[in-house]
């Protein structure tokens, strides 16, 4: 007589419900913790200013000013500080689309010629379309 039992070996099932769930709250956490900032590429303290929202246009080019007098062109650094090479830069930014709105976001420490230098190098590429960037008073 054969007393032995013939078992079948199932292979082990992991059961991966639990570990979406914990991937789930660790990103949950993360998308809460992290902060964004529009202006990371330059340190920008904008002035203030007791305005209504400005309209959101389609096509943005937005120029930071440090206070430094370094500029970025939608968050792309300049090495050069010259107005040709910031009208270059705004050329290559508005893709033929002579109605881009260029949002000039000033340090409030920046020098006045570093936001006339912006004014002039969309000038010379042909942009006509200028606004500020500023941040509401606090209280207002």
């Amino acid at each position: 007589m054969n007393f032995q039992r013939h078992h079948r070996h199932d292979d082990p099932e992991i059961n991966l419900i639990p570990l979406i769930d914990v991937l789930l709250v660790i990103l949950i956490f993360l998308m809460i913790t992290t902060t964004y900032s529009k202006y990371t590429e330059l340190k920008i303290n904008l002035p203030t200013a007791n305005a209504a929202k400005a309209e959101q246009y389609p096509h943005q080019i937005v120029v930071a000013v440090a206070a430094d007098g370094t500029y970025a062109v939608n968050r792309q650094v300049l090495p050069n500080r010259t107005v040709a090479d910031i009208a270059n830069a705004l050329t290559q930014a508005a893709k033929g689309d002579a109605d881009a709105m260029v949002v000039i976001s000033a340090d409030a420490q920046s020098t006045q010629q570093s936001v006339i230098n912006v004014m002039e190098a969309a000038r010379i590429a042909g942009l006509s379309r200028l606004t500020f960037a500023t941040q509401r008073a606090p209280g207002s």
